[in-house]
């Protein structure tokens, strides 16, 4: 049977300054055949939830340290759903409180679930990009507000991080890249080289949504690269890799914008030339067809996974059935669980089908 996600002073490794609630600061290869169960869990590997919140993100990180990194909250409303799940996932990862919460930015899908989730589980600090940026949407503004009443508690401290800022989470490196619409201005380390991608690469105007004002995060887990740069959309992620590639090759892309258009450009994807892509996109949300094809091609892909299949995407653009966790049909709160080891190694798990599928260290 399918198991399911639901449920019946730190120190700054980099000479910058990271912004507290109240304005203080402080100083701071191609080798993957098998199909197997699910190995046990062991304390020096980095698990990584992916919970199902229809087509809103909800990604739980739970390093060897014992601390727990999630980015993104899910939907409010639906009876605490988006909560419940990420308790479930919690739960199964045996933790019992989560150290810190990221939020990319003040859209429902992303902040909408945090007061939900705070009265669910502790949570220890809360991380964002500063302020509120779209004024004029009234559902965002809720969004906001709500997330400025349960910071106005005084029960959570909270981190305004900038581009280049590396976050005090212990068991990874996890550095910010985008944040309020500003990116890193030096290229991380390794990366730096000229895309050829870019030549004759398609121009995209400016967002005007809190989209391009996503926290992004790299995250270094010992030889494993890990990218997640939340809704951030194509004008910032060209200005990212284009002319120059400040992030470089990576290991896993954590798909931005839930596999819609308005993210994933090929001048991008193909720049960081992932090996694996894992897209929380709902069954009615996200898995535009041109970005699942976009990300097929990308030049060294092994697998993209998907948390649901795609309506848009039809049966011509989605992943084989083995790489879905929710296929057609009623909800099933499905996940997939990324478990990664230092050496360049992981495994990603569909607990729908029980199985897991070993990716080699390159």
């Amino acid at each position: 049977m399918a198991c399911t996600l639901s449920v019946a002073c730190w120190r700054i490794k980099r000479n910058t300054s990271l912004r507290l609630a109240g304005g203080a600061l402080l100083s701071l290869g191609l080798g993957i055949t098998s199909w197997a169960a699910p190995a046990p869990q062991k304390d020096n590997a980095l698990h990584i939830y992916f919970v199902d919140v229809e087509g809103g993100q909800a990604t739980l990180f739970v390093t060897p340290a014992g601390q727990s990194f999630l980015i993104d909250t899910g939907w409010s409303g639906n009876d605490g759903r988006d909560a419940d799940r990420i308790v479930a996932a919690a739960r199964k990862a045996g933790i019992s409180k989560i150290d810190y919460v990221l939020i990319t930015h003040f859209h429902d899908d992303h902040v909408g679930g945090a007061p939900q989730l705070a009265a669910h589980i502790p949570v220890g600090t809360f991380i964002d990009h500063g302020e509120n940026r779209e004024t004029t949407n009234a559902v965002t503004v809720k969004g906001w507000q709500a997330y400025q009443a349960l910071l106005t508690t005084g029960k959570y401290q909270r981190i305004s991080a900038k581009p280049g800022d590396a976050l005090p989470v212990k068991g990874i490196q996890a550095t910010i890249v985008s944040s309020d619409g500003a990116l890193i201005e030096k290229s991380l380390a390794g990366a730096g080289q000229d895309n050829p991608y870019c030549q004759d690469a398609e121009q995209f105007p400016a967002d005007t949504t809190e989209n391009l004002r996503s926290l992004g995060t790299f995250i270094r887990f010992g030889k494993l690269k890990i990218l997640d740069l939340g809704d951030l959309t194509h004008d910032k992620e060209m200005q990212l890799v284009c002319p120059t590639n400040k992030i470089g090759k990576i290991d896993i892309y954590i798909v931005s914008h839930h596999g819609w258009s308005q993210s994933s450009s090929p001048a991008f994807v193909y720049g960081l030339a992932p090996r694996v892509a894992i897209m929380d996109n709902g069954a009615k949300k996200g898995g535009t067809p041109s970005v699942l094809d976009i990300i097929k091609k990308s030049p060294g892909l092994e697998d993209l996974w998907q948390l649901h299949f795609s309506e848009e995407g039809g049966a011509a653009h989605n992943v084989a059935a083995q790489f879905i966790a929710n296929p057609d049909g009623p909800d099933a709160a499905n996940y997939l669980e990324l478990t990664a080891h230092r050496g360049g190694s992981f495994d990603v798990f569909n607990s729908r089908t029980q199985k897991s599928k070993h990716y080699s260290a390159r």
